[in-house]
């Protein structure tokens, strides 16, 4: 039987970890970043990287990695879910990473995203389920052409991983010519999406798209559901504080039966949404019955998100609605996660046609 509790080093893994997004992604810190032009944490993203190796936990040693596996980088997520921290780690060391593994392609790029040197993204859009259709650039005469939309965390990428319809995966340098990143309106600016333009642009072929999409995006929407758990986790901790301190009619307003209720349930969905996503990741480690864990962790893990979330803002009652408290960037993250990697009614489908269960 498959042991989904933390073991020793997890836990030590989250302290450090919590410790580091404690220095550098407190809360107005975050929301002062959401209101400028740079909303990216880079110099979180650097103690994250390369101070601590985490970029590199999927990589194997002898390609520049960590050789961890996907519980570690759950554990990571989780909490980069608590801080809403925002940094390019689900992006470039999940999803661009493991597309890079897909490809088995050569060690030197793989290299320079696991330590955190060069920023991935792979330039399919967020909202892609697992297995879905995505948008390709045409591929013609050895360069790249079109507009990709929705692309997440591109704006800091330095390389981009495009699909073409030649049925190839190309690294294209960021940084050229011939690309153009625009930011697109984003509902969660700590994780900003943007439209990627190509006019001509050069791109190394890594290998084949299909298969390597299918794994980035099934390992993103796996890991994905330990972000929601974490984003739960504090809204739901930040709120039962809150109602022990706040006072009303002289008693504590968390003292009140039908609140005491709400809370009930919400932690109900949290203890939950941790088992589904630890057994998530551990299935992406194992590789047994990876389809079924992902699509169940993140049917299961969107809604109470956002649910939790949802119940933060509502029981903080007035300071909720502040620009100044933080709960809103855990809102707008769930929400956004909501629909990353497909949404809870396309994982609910795919569980479906996975088990053979007919729909109604």
């Amino acid at each position: 039987m498959t042991d989904l509790l933390y073991s020793e080093e997890e836990e030590a893994l989250r302290a450090a970890v919590r410790d580091l997004l404690t220095d550098h992604c407190d809360a107005p810190g975050v929301i002062a970043r959401t209101e400028s032009d740079t909303p990216h944490d880079l110099a979180a993203w650097k103690a994250l990287a390369d101070g601590m190796g985490l970029a590199g936990l999927l990589v194997p040693e002898d390609r520049g990695g960590q050789g961890a596996t996907h519980r570690e980088a759950a554990v990571v997520l989780e909490e980069l879910g608590r801080a809403v921290a925002p940094v390019p780690y689900l992006t470039s060391a999940v999803v661009a990473t493991e597309a890079l593994l897909a490809c088995d392609a050569e060690g030197g790029l793989l290299a320079e995203l696991a330590s955190g040197r060069r920023i991935g993204a792979l330039a399919v859009a967020l909202n892609v389920v697992p297995g879905g259709a995505y948008k390709v650039v045409r591929h013609e005469d050895g360069a790249l052409h079109g507009e990709l939309t929705g692309i997440a965390d591109a704006a800091v990428a330095g390389v981009l991983l495009v699909p073409a319809d030649d049925g190839g995966l190309y690294a294209v340098d960021a940084d050229a010519d011939a690309v153009t990143v625009t930011p697109q309106a984003s509902l969660d600016l700590t994780r900003p999406v943007a439209t990627v333009t190509l006019d001509g642009a050069p791109g190394r072929l890594l290998g084949d798209a299909e298969p390597a999409v299918r794994r980035a995006l099934r390992a993103g929407a796996g890991l994905l559901a330990s972000e929601q758990l974490g984003l739960a986790e504090w809204t739901l901790t930040e709120t039962v504080r809150y109602l022990k301190e706040r006072k009303q009619f002289n008693r504590p307003v968390g003292g009140f039966q039908a609140l005491k209720h709400r809370l009930a349930q919400l932690w109900l969905e949290v203890v939950n949404l941790r088992a589904a996503a630890r057994n998530a990741a551990d299935a992406l480690s194992t590789g047994e019955d990876v389809d079924v864990a992902v699509a169940v962790a993140q049917a299961y893990g969107a809604p109470v998100a956002v649910h939790a979330a949802e119940e933060a803002l509502q029981l903080h009652a007035g300071i909720g609605m502040t620009w100044e408290h933080p709960v809103h960037l855990y809102l707008k993250r769930a929400k956004a996660d909501s629909i990353a990697y497909g949404t809870a009614g396309a994982h609910r489908e795919a569980l479906a046609e996975t088990i053979d269960l007919p729909a109604p």
